[in-house]
């Protein structure tokens, strides 16, 4: 039995919707964006610094974020989230019965032998019509959106990890929601989990 999810997914795969479904079904707690509320409240950072520290760069520069050096600014405000994030992930794994999104949780916890990590994909199309269903148009293609908001998950996982976000050796299991469907991905989780 895995007490412990982790969902990494591409934007627009429907990964978070997947998640949260899983928790729900499985009565676990559910761990997302919420993490960084609770860290900026208990740290007592400025609402400014919460709205702009999520799992992305907020960095003009792809380069700039990818070369900018863990070993560089200890202190630094990345390092710290960071830091206080996977503090709060080890704590969430401790307890059990929890499925976590994004923020490197499949790294973080890849020696748990009850953790389960997942990763949800799907093709160019099918996230471009979600994410135009889900929120809307904007003056940039459906595509350029999910390609800039890969390329700064693939960026922060990697200066995080030292590892290549999306490949599936990271993974006990990816799959592909455009084909699947999000219910039926759903359904091969909680069955892979409770599965003895």
């Amino acid at each position: 039995m895995k007490n412990i999810i982790t969902v990494s997914r591409e934007f627009g795969s429907g990964g978070r919707s997947i998640a949260k479904e899983v928790a729900k079904r499985m009565g676990y707690e559910y761990v997302d964006v919420e993490m960084i509320e609770r860290i900026a409240q208990t740290s007592g950072l400025e609402p400014e610094i919460k709205e702009n520290a999520d799992e992305l760069s907020r960095r003009k520069n792809l380069f700039e974020f990818a070369f900018a050096g863990r070993e560089g600014k200890a202190d630094s405000m990345e390092n710290y989230l960071w830091n206080r994030q996977r503090e709060m992930i080890l704590d969430f794994a401790e307890k059990g019965n929890c499925v976590i999104v994004g923020r490197c949780a499949d790294y973080i916890l890849r020696d748990y032998e009850n953790a389960l990590h997942v990763f949800i994909h799907a093709d160019m199309e099918y996230r471009a019509q979600r994410i135009i269903r889900l929120y809307g148009e904007t003056d940039q293609t459906p595509e350029k959106r999910l390609s800039d908001k890969d390329k700064m998950r693939k960026a922060n996982y990697k200066y995080h990890t030292d590892r290549d976000w999306g490949v599936a050796q990271n993974y006990d299991l990816t799959l592909n929601s455009g084909k699947l469907g999000l219910e039926q991905c759903v359904d091969i989780i909680i069955s892979l989990a409770t599965t003895e």
